[in-house]
Parts: structure tokens; sequence; C-alpha cells
């Protein structure tokens, strides 16, 4: 029994130092956040999965020279399914298929790994497990999803690949999730990011081209690529921006004490904050962390809701109706320091506002509030939780 506890302290010692250099290490390679130059594209907002799903699947049957997806999960079910197909009939036919997963989010049997390779669709994982901080490596984890069909089709957004996000899952429900499909100059930028995350993966360099057809009435967007820093920064110099309302969603908030304050700064100077968050969570802990922050949020008038109907997996911040930020960003600790991501900041007015009606939707009809009394009121044990759960918010 001694060897045994002396083996566990040895462990435990062991990973809390590979977390804390390989976290050191990532952060010494830091640069200072230069926001990227505007581009300009034609998006479509979705936010049903069973919708884009369906969209994207024509697009890829149609597909005659490449097809670049990255996920950060897929899964291997109907949805899966259906997609692979589509890949491994587009690749028998003679086109070029690159499917990137992140080592952690991959859930495809062998069986379908081996059909999809002898099909021709070339199958790589990003962030695999490595030394010398295996157990920090393990935690840093390529969370984008992106996909470009022929240079001139992309999708990024919030949906990974599986039933649940198409709202199939008896378990889960109703699935809410934010996601865009662009075409013009802008595709060539997701492009490049899928090229810079597949020679990450396997060394191999991909030639990106602009878009041959660019469509008309193309509106400003700029795409923010991090690898563990700089969406603090991003969301930080939205918020600067605000002159009347932000309004926050995100399936986990969890944004440590320097975000806490950006937004508590927001509420203290005259914005009108709303926040909005799943009532069920899809994670242990995820959301007793997130109540931590919301009694300060609340005793400084921001309003705080969750999402009531299924499962609400969105991330987007929208200030003052005018800037549209939508992504893979969550607003936790992760997606600020370690997670490797890829947002999606629109400013058009008439496109936005095409889009605030669904999102307000969400906030006020499909919500409800969360209260100091509701805080107040909870059990010694959700209290409880809610300690634990601060303890490893760093990692959450």
């Amino acid at each position: 029994m001694k060897k045994l506890r002396w083996t566990a302290a040895a462990v435990a010692a062991w990973i809390s130092l590979d977390l804390y250099l390989g976290q050191k290490a990532h952060h010494k390679k830091k640069e200072d956040f230069q926001p990227p130059d505007f581009t300009s594209g034609k998006p479509r907002f979705f936010r049903r999965g069973d919708e884009l799903f369906a969209h994207m699947l024509k697009r890829i049957r149609r597909a005659e020279n490449h097809i670049y997806m990255n996920f950060y999960i897929f899964r291997n079910d109907e949805v899966g399914s259906d997609i692979m197909d589509a890949l491994m009939e587009r690749a028998r036919a003679g086109v070029t298929v690159n499917l990137l997963i992140d080592w952690l989010g991959a859930r495809i049997a062998p069986a379908k790994r081996r059909e999809l390779k002898e099909a021709g669709v070339k199958l790589e994982y990003s962030q695999k497990p490595k030394l010398p901080f295996l157990f920090y490596s393990l935690n840093e984890r390529n969370h984008r999803k992106v996909t470009v069909i022929d240079g001139e089709h992309a999708y990024v957004g919030g949906f990974n690949v599986g039933d649940e996000y198409t709202g199939n899952d008896p378990m889960i429900g109703s699935w809410r999730d934010y996601h865009l499909y662009i075409r013009g100059v802008a595709v060539a930028s997701l492009g490049r990011q899928f090229a810079r995350d597949w020679h990450s993966a396997c060394g191999e360099k991909l030639e990106i081209e602009l878009p041959e057809h660019q469509p008309d009435n193309e509106i400003p967007i700029q795409f923010i690529s991090s690898d563990g820093e700089h969406v603090a920064a991003h969301f930080t110099n939205l918020f600067k921006r605000a002159e009347k309302s932000v309004l926050i969603g995100t399936p986990y908030y969890i944004p440590g004490p320097a975000m806490q304050k950006e937004v508590l700064k927001l509420a203290r100077r005259g914005i009108k904050v709303r926040i909005l968050i799943p009532k069920n969570p899809d994670h242990p802990l995820v959301k007793d962390a997130a109540l931590h922050y919301f009694a300060e949020l609340l005793e400084a008038g921001v309003d705080v809701r969750q999402f009531k109907y299924g499962f609400y997996h969105s991330k987007i911040i929208l200030v003052d109706n005018t800037i549209l930020d939508i992504g893979t960003a969550n607003f936790d600790m992760r997606s600020f320091n370690l997670n490797h991501e890829v947002n999606c900041t629109i400013e058009d007015d008439e496109w936005i506002s095409s889009v605030v009606g669904k999102v307000e939707t969400d906030f006020f009809k499909h919500s409800e509030k969360i209260t100091l009394n509701y805080l107040r009121s909870r059990t010694r044990w959700e209290k409880t939780r809610e300690h634990t759960a601060m303890m490893f918010s760093s990692w959450l």
C-alpha cells in the first residue's frame, strides 16, 4: 500500500510538472497580437446541423478538383458515414480528398479508415501526443472546423461531425450551433489555414489558389487563427468597440480573472451585456465552473440566461448588432490558452441584421434567466462541485 501511494504521488508530480513546463514552453513562443487584414466574401448562416450537412453533402458530391476537410470531432455514425461515403466516391472519381481530424476527437473505426485509404482519401490526425510534454500535448487540441471545396466553397463554425450535431441523439435532443458557408476571396484564407494544419500534421505542403469565380456583393470578413493564444486579445478588441450592447454566446463560460474583468468593464461603462450558456452541460464540472463567475456579473447588471431546448454549443460575440464574430473558440480558458481555433468576424449591417433575429430568438425565447436567488439557493453539494470545478478550471 505504501509503495502504491508513492507511485501515485510520483505520477501526480510528473503530470503536474509536465503540464506546467509544457504551458511555459508554449507561451514562450507567444507573439504580440496583430489583427490580420480584412478580406471579403459572401457568407450564409446556419444554426441547424441537418440543414448544414445537407448543404455540405451537396457541395461535396459536386466537387471536381479537391476537398480539404478539418474537424475536431468526427464520428463513425450515420452523418459521419454519409460524409465519408461522399468523400470516397469523389476520391474514386479522381478528386483530391484530404481529411484531417484531431487525434483525440477521431471516432472512426479501423475498418472504415482502411476503406477510406483504399478509396484514395488521404487521412491524417492533427495534434498527436508527443514528448517531452506528453500530458500537455494531450490537452493542446486542434479545435478548428474548416472545409474547403474546389477553392470556391468553404465552411467554418461550431459544428463537428456526429449525429448529436443534427439533433438526432435522443440523449441530447435539439442541438444549437452556428456555422458559416462562405464564397469569395475569403475562401483562400481558410484554404491557407487548412494547408498550415495539414503541413503540421504530416509535412506535406499544399498549394492554395485564389477562387476563380467571385460572387457579387461580397462583404468584409476577417479570420483570426490562434494556436492557444490571441483569442482573449481578439475578444477584448471587440469589446472596446462596443457602444451599446454585447452578446456572448458560449457552451462554456470559464473566462478566468482577466477576461471576467473585461466583461465587467463593459457593464460598468453602461454597455448592455447579455450571456447565453446551455442549461444542460455536456461535460462534467463545466457549468459548475461557469456559475462561479455569475454572481458578480448579475450584480453588475449583466443579463445571464441558459438555453433550455437541447444543447447550446454556439460560439458568438455580437457587438452593437453591427459586428458579428462566429467561429470555433469558446469563452473559456482552453480556447484562450490551449486550443487551436479560427474565428470569423463580419462587419456588414445589412447581412448581420438578417442573423440578429435568429440569435435573439435563442436568447429571449429559448432560454431562462439565471438569477442571484438561483445561485444562492443551490445545495451544499452543488456549491462543493463549484469549488471543485474551479480547481481544474484552467483545463476545462
